[in-house]
This record gives C-alpha cells, structure tokens and sequence, in this order.
C-alpha cells in the first residue's frame, strides 16, 4: 500500500505556502519507562514543527535501532512498531526540510557508528558553514544531502575524544541554528548553539529527564519544567543525571518568529506563554491601526490570538467570520483543476450571514506571498462584506532566514519589493495595518538586542556567506 507523504499542506493556495521550520526534537533517558512512546507523544505534540518525515532511536544500553519514515507521526508509527523499539533511552524528529531534499534518506534520527558503537542525532535549525564543515569528513563518509548528516559524521569520525568531548570541540566550529538532541547507546546529550536562536528547554520526569523543542511536549508527557537550554550549552544525560557542559559564550539571538507563528499557543518561552504574548500583540495592534468596524475576525487558527487581543483593546465586537476545514490541509490527493480554481474554498469558508452587511477587521499572523489573504478578502466581498479591513500581527516578512525556518526568497517575498500601500491594492482590501517592529518586540518583554528579527529588518545575527547557503547546497556539489 503507498504511504501518504505527510506534508502539511498549509496551502490555502497551493503557491502560497506558509512559512515552514526545520523540525521538533524530542529525547528522553528515563530506565523502567517506555521511551518510545514517550518519544512518539512528544513528537506528537511538536508536529507543527514539521510534517515531512518523522524517525526515533532508541538503545537498550547495548546498540541503538533507528525507525523512520516520510510522513507525520502517526502515520509513520504504530502499537506495533513502537513495540519493537525498546530501551532505557530514545531520541526523536520530525522534519521539515531546510536542507536537502524531502527524501527518505534525509530523515531523522540520523546514524553513524563510532569505534565503540554508534550516534544517533536529532537536530532542530540550519547551519550556514555546511560545505565547509563537509569539506572535513572523510572521503566516502556520507552520501546524504544534510547537514545534520555532515554534523553526526563530524560527530562519530573523531575516534580520539569521547563523543561529549567531541561535541565540545566540534560546536564552537559550527555556524547557524542548532538545537541538537543525540545520543549514544547509555547517554543522552543535548546542545544549543551560542545565539539559542531555535529553542530547547530541559523536563524532569519521576524516573528520568526529557529534552524538547517547546515546554508543550513536555506536558504531554508528563514531565515537570526545570529550565531552557541554555546558548553555548551542553547536556550530558545519564545515571549520574544531568551534568553541563559550556562550549560557548552566550549571546543570546532567539527568533522572534517563534512568537508569531512557529510555536505552539500553549508553550512557554522565557517564562511566559506563547497564547498571552499573542494576545498582547493584537491590543498593540489595534493600537497602532484603529479602524471604524463592526466585527474583528480571525484567519482561523493562526491569526485567533491576535484577533481576540485587537478586539479586546478596540471595543470592536469579536466573531468567528471563517469556518476552516482541518483536514483538506493534510490530503495526499492533489486536486483537480476545477477543485484547484476553487482556491481557498478547500479550507475556509465564510459565514455568510455572520459577515454579510459587515464591516470587518481580518486579522492574520504574516503575509508571505499575499495569495491567501487575497482570495479572503474576495471571498469575504462576494459574501458581502461591506469593508474589510486586514490587520497583520507581525511586520512586513521582506527577508529570508538561514536559521531555519523555510521562507520564500525575497524576491517572492511580497513585502520584499512592495510598499504597504502596493501591497493594499494587491490585496484588494479597504486598508491594511502590520504591527511595528516595535510593538511586536515590546508585547514579547524580550529586549530587541536578544532577538533575532532579521526576516524582518535584514539584520543578521551571524553573518550569511551566499554562496554556501541554500537549501540544496550539498546536492549542488554531488
């Protein structure tokens, strides 16, 4: 039987896809538990993270076993699977990819064997000095197209240190985004690279620790906050408990897309909620673009916690305008031309007689290529809507990030070559407002200097080499 290929169609339209991040890292050491499941309930709760591939090792204390396929969790595992995969230990992924190519040899966990045993690593990001990092391996060492699979032959091919004295000495070489979970067949590891622009936070469970992508995963599985990983941070992870390790001097660059878009509503970053700070960028908004309206409306879900802010600061009645299909996004059908014309209408719908005679404030999180909130507003027209009004919860999105999140380039960036006003007539809209740099920096109470904004203002925490940056850069040299 073919299997789905799990990707989340976030396209309303199908050219308009949504911004994407490299994956969500899960690992857990906890003896007497059942770790992959564990694993797979906490990939469960970081699949917005990326829904291209899912894999989990997992070791008894003697080799590790490794399962991954192209799809999302659930598709990828089941009772009988995670049956097969037992240990003490466990590490997992799941993936979007921001380097290489969407390919089963591509998926994580990826393994290498070291002269004592084997490595199995999960990673979380983009490195921006891949091709020179590739130029260190060994002749033959690796025919995947990642840089996760550069990083664990790095990792595994220094047979005179221990692996974590290796990551101690490899780290600091390497350049960009990294939240990295590994692991050997007795011990866990855990690091972050020295700007902590993806994130990593530390849980302790009543047998044992979990390290994850966001708090979410660890309520999932039961496991009590203890702290973030920090920048410049590793963690070993093993009977002793947890001992750290710093590779690196911190300078703190988180990304500030993580509030907009990327993480999930109920996780915490720097010890507040995602749900509250979102909620407090749609009163800013509201603040810095009032209009005259009779209902503020969400782009269901993305853009519902801001919406409920605006409302709340403006006075402006709050209604749910659009109806969205939760599952068109995940079909592995593709449409049919007539199907495809139709657009939108494959995942949202209006409710005609909720917005009809209205005049409305859409709210949404981003405008990557302006297809989507395009056809809304039309849409929301011919089931007529007075006015509508588009309320953005973040600036104008005009840069690419190397860091792992997979925007457009800026060429296709619709706020990369056009004006506000350009992109309201665009639009077709009656107005269109983007939160302030400013503002959006203020409702997080991260101080901007903390803050990786460069999708934003161009502004790069570590310098970018174009030519040896890219999705494809390996499989260009092959």
């Amino acid at each position: 039987m073919l299997k789905g290929d799990g990707r989340l169609g976030h396209d309303l339209d199908p050219q308009d896809r949504a911004p994407k991040d490299a994956c969500g890292v899960f690992g857990v050491w906890a003896p007497g538990e059942e770790v992959s499941k564990l694993t797979y309930y906490g990939l469960y709760a970081l699949q917005h993270r990326g829904q291209e591939s899912a894999g989990i090792a997992v070791s008894e204390g003697s080799r590790i076993l490794v399962y991954k396929d192209m799809g999302l969790v659930a598709q990828v595992f089941d009772e009988s699977v995670l049956g097969t995969l037992r240990g003490h230990l466990a590490v997992g992924h799941c993936r979007y990819s921001t380097t290489g190519s969407s390919v089963w040899e591509n998926a994580q966990p990826t393994l290498s064997s070291t002269d004592v045993g084997g490595l199995a690593l999960a990673h979380n990001g983009n490195l921006i000095n891949t091709p020179v990092l590739a130029q260190r391996l060994e002749p033959g060492t690796t025919r995947a197209t990642t840089d996760t699979e550069v990083l664990t032959t790095l990792l595994a091919q220094d047979r005179s240190r221990s692996i974590e004295d290796a990551a101690a000495e490899l780290l600091p070489q390497v350049l960009g985004a990294y939240s990295l979970v590994f692991m050997d067949e007795k011990t866990l590891y855990a690091a972050r690279d020295p700007q902590g622009i993806r994130p990593l936070v530390l849980g302790r469970l009543e047998r044992g620790w979990v390290v994850a992508s966001e708090t979410a995963a660890l309520d999932i599985v039961g496991a009590t906050f203890v702290r973030e990983v920090e920048p410049g941070e590793l963690l070993t992870i093993d009977e002793r408990g947890v001992r750290s390790r710093r590779f690196a001097v911190a300078e703190p660059k988180g990304c500030l897309f993580e509030y907009v878009y990327l993480a999930r509503p109920d996780t915490t970053i720097a010890g507040r909620g995602v749900q509250v700070t979102r909620v407090e960028v749609g009163r800013v908004l509201a603040r810095e673009h009032p209009v005259e309206a009779d209902l503020v409306i969400p782009t269901p879900e993305s853009g519902t916690p801001a919406a409920v802010g605006y409302a709340e600061e403006s006075g402006i009645p709050y209604g749910q305008g659009l109806v969205k299909n939760s599952y068109v996004g995940r079909t592995f059908i593709e449409p049919s031309q007539t199907i495809r014309q139709l657009g939108i209408r494959l995942k949202l719908n209006p409710l005609r007689e909720v917005v009809e005679g209205k005049r409305l404030v859409v709210v949404d999180d981003s405008i990557v290529r302006g297809n989507t909130q395009r056809a809304i507003v039309k849409m929301l027209r011919e089931a007529g809507a007075r006015e509508v009004h588009v309320r953005i919860s973040s600036p104008p999105v005009a840069w690419p990030c190397f860091y792992g999140i997979d925007f457009a380039t800026r060429a296709e960036l619709i706020a990369g070559s056009l004006s506000v006003e350009e992109i309201r007539a665009s639009l077709g809209a009656d107005s269109l407002g983007y939160i302030s740099l400013e503002g959006l920096t203020a409702a997080t109470t991260i101080p901007a200097e903390r803050l990786c904004r460069a999708c934003f203002n161009g502004s790069y925490p570590i310098p970018i080499d174009q030519d040896n940056v890219g999705k494809y850069v390996l499989e260009s040299t092959k």
